[in-house]
């Protein structure tokens, strides 16, 4: 097979001397997006994708799985609700209320507010009493968050746009005339470096300008703080948490506002300078009830008196359990014997509990629809004896669950409303030992016809920032196994599956075990008879795409193809880009002698070696992708065209006005059938 020539791509002798090891960066000119050769480059880059694209063999049939649409689970005021659902044939959900008698009504309809689908809806909260709603869009995929208010009996937008909202919660006082936000500070006022930091918390009062917002906090901390609010439902109490970046910690503090001004509140602390997360509820039993993993890893839920929160006063409610993580929990009061259901992940595997409220001690289990992942658990806020909950798994939709905790009994609240032929497969779970011996847990899913000898396999793992990968259901994943394959999703370190020991034993100095761990489960995949080196491809995004940049870097030998998307590469530099700086806490920093030394072990960009015979490689990227930026897979895609001696491609997919995060559902068909086309054609499917 011969390969189409590569687009010319300059190589500059440029190398930085850090901690006195040089660093070599040929293509630091591909840093900058707007210079006429960058953009010649990419043109010619897209030219050369077009010409290898081929057929999108399984657009119909992803399309055609994601018909499904989704359901969202309901959020109670009084008698009516708020929920989300798309159909089968929109863009994007639309968020709805509805009235005691059923009666449903839009309130946000992305497409109605932009025909382009290129508006995404980023976050809701109604008000207390239901009657005005806090809703952030964003355009482009730049989740830049823009906040708006309006009334929900008239659909009036009675405040908005109120910029610079990205990540922001919003808490309202009762009565709906105020709230507590987050809003970063006017670009006039920070390095033009720092626009995407500098958070503070504002009290707002509706119907006044944001000139006039009061800012509560945040003055002299860090700059790449994150900060979550909340305020009780009778409004007494305020929470207040503040996180460096991503780290798996936090601070928390509260204040009394029966005792203090809304907007001079004096905040106590709860928890500072501790090294563990810790998460307020405030119990309509005037209980305080605090979920952390300060001294367990894998989660307890404490109580204490709100008026004297410090951790000396935490009691041990629910205890931590040695094998499963506890994700979360609810509480229903009108009941003779008041019960606090308690949701866990047991080895990513979701189920729930049933505990007293007053001792702890379990009552039994929630009965759920499978193995599968449950969401978070929704009670009313007046209390009551439901709870609500999503379910899904690898053949199911989003459903909705409706918990019944006077008869135990659990029944489908709400399906997604597509009715989708969806292709019967086989999961199992399966433990494999990586390279220092550790157990890794992975889920194999499989057609259910007996294999004839090895198969096309995709490798899929994340390994990063304590997110767990759990099993839910995928258009993708369905339509290559239909099609005969196998896809297999590794629970490596680094994820939150085994609890915060878990995390840690992946970042930081640790990162080499995530990589170690993916490697191992390709072996196991290989030794097991499932597929073989020429049949096994790759694939991750974000934190993921660093995972399968280190693992065609470090073991180019074990992989026939790979789909890295949105990936960060080059390791030396990642903190001066996008949102790099608020991650030095999971990778570290370049800074730092040593933690250089981590980084430059692992970083891909800096791993590529000339005459390798690398994989097949696709790199997708987004344009407007304001987290991760594109110049990683840029430079990273130039040295591997350069590089490697195969007759096998390095392509490049550089898609416009999307991001990171959320998109419509034709820009996700797309994506998904030219990933899996590329995917089958190297793999052999």
């Amino acid at each position: 097979m011969t390969r189409e020539p590569y687009p010319s791509a300059r190589r500059e002798d440029i190398v930085d001397i850090l901690h006195e090891t040089p660093v070599p960066d040929p293509y630091r000119w591909l840093e900058d997006p707007d210079s006429p050769e960058t953009k010649d480059w990419l043109l010619a880059q897209a030219e050369l994708y077009g010409k290898q694209r081929g057929t999108q063999r399984f657009k119909s049939r992803v399309a055609e799985l994601l018909r499904s649409g989704s359901v969202g689970a309901p959020i109670w005021r009084d008698e009516n609700h708020f929920f989300s659902r798309r159909t089968p044939d929109q863009e994007h959900a639309v968020y709805y209320v509805v009235a005691p008698d059923g009666t449903e009504r839009a309130l946000i309809d992305p497409m109605a507010i932009d025909p382009s689908g290129l508006t995404t809806l980023d976050a809701v909260q109604p008000d207390k009493e239901g009657r005005l709603l806090a809703y952030q869009i964003s355009v482009g995929g730049n989740e830049e968050s823009v906040l708006y208010i309006i009334d929900v009996a008239t659909g009036a937008r009675l405040e908005g746009p109120i910029d610079r909202c990205r990540y922001s919660p919003v808490a309202w006082l009762p009565g709906g005339e105020a709230f507590y936000y987050v809003r970063r500070l006017p670009s006039t006022e920070v390095p033009e470096n720092e626009t995407q930091f500098h958070r503070r918390v504002y009290l707002h009062r509706v119907g006044t300008s944001t000139e006039d917002d009061v800012m509560i906090f945040g003055q002299g901390l860090k700059m790449t703080n994150y900060y979550g609010v909340a305020v009780s439902r009778d409004g007494r109490w305020l929470q207040v948490s503040s996180h460096e970046g991503t780290a798996p910690r936090n601070d928390v503090w509260v204040a009394d506002l029966t005792a203090s001004p809304i907007d001079r509140p004096e905040l106590r602390v709860v928890q500072e300078g501790v090294d563990a997360q810790s998460g307020l509820v405030f119990g309509r039993d005037g209980r305080l009830y605090v979920h952390t993993d300060r001294d367990a890893p894998r989660g307890r839920v404490c109580v204490t008196d709100p008026a004297e929160p410090g951790f000396e006063t935490w009691r041990d409610l629910i205890p931590e359990d040695p094998e499963a993580v506890l994700s979360d929990f609810a509480i229903l009061d009108g009941l003779e014997r008041p019960v606090m259901l308690v949701g866990w992940t047991r080895h990513a595997i979701s189920e729930i509990t049933v505990h007293d409220l007053e001792t702890g001690e379990r009552l039994g289990e929630v009965p759920t629809p499978g193995l599968g992942s449950i969401g978070s658990i929704v009670e009313r806020p007046e209390g009551g004896h439901e709870a609500w909950f999503g379910y899904t798994d690898n053949t199911t939709p989003p459903t909705i669950q409706r918990y019944d905790a006077a008869t135990g009994e659990t029944t489908l609240w709400a399906a997604s409303p597509g009715a989708v032929d969806v292709p019967q497969v086989r999961t199992e779970q399966v433990v494999y030992r990586s390279k220092d011996g550790t157990d890794v847990r992975m889920l194999i899913i499989s057609p259910v016809v007996e294999a004839q000898g090895p198969r096309p396999t995709i490798l899929y793992g994340y390994g990063g920032f304590g997110l767990s990968m759990t099993p839910g259901y995928s258009a993708s994943i369905l339509a290559w196994v239909e099609a005969g394959g196998v896809y297999a999703i590794a629970n490596l370190r680094g994820g939150g599956e085994e609890g915060e020991e878990w995390h840690r034993a992946g970042m930081l100095a640790n990162k080499q075990n995530v990589f170690d761990d993916f490697h191992a489960a390709a072996e196991h995949l290989i030794a097991t008879g499932l597929t073989t080196p020429a049949q096994l491809g790759i694939s991750g995004g974000s934190n993921g795409g660093l995972l399968v940049g280190a693992a065609l870097t470090q073991r180019p030998d074990l992989y026939a193809a790979v789909v890295c998307s949105a990936p960060l590469l080059d390791m030396i530099r990642y903190e001066k880009f996008g949102l790099g700086a608020s991650w030095n806490v999971e990778y570290g920093s370049a800074d730092d002698p040593e933690q250089f030394g981590w980084l430059r072990g692992y970083s891909p960009y800096h791993h590529v070696r000339e005459s390798v015979a690398y994989p097949a490689t696709l790199f997708t990227v987004f344009q407007s992708d304001t987290r991760v930026h594109p110049l990683h897979a840029w430079k990273m895609c130039a040295a591997l065209q350069h590089a490697s001696t195969a007759d096998r491609p390095v392509l490049l997919r550089n898609e416009t006005e999307v991001g990171h995060g959320a998109r419509s559902v034709s820009r996700t068909v797309d994506l998904s059938a030219d990933t899996l086309t590329f995917l089958a054609r190297y793999t052999g499917l």
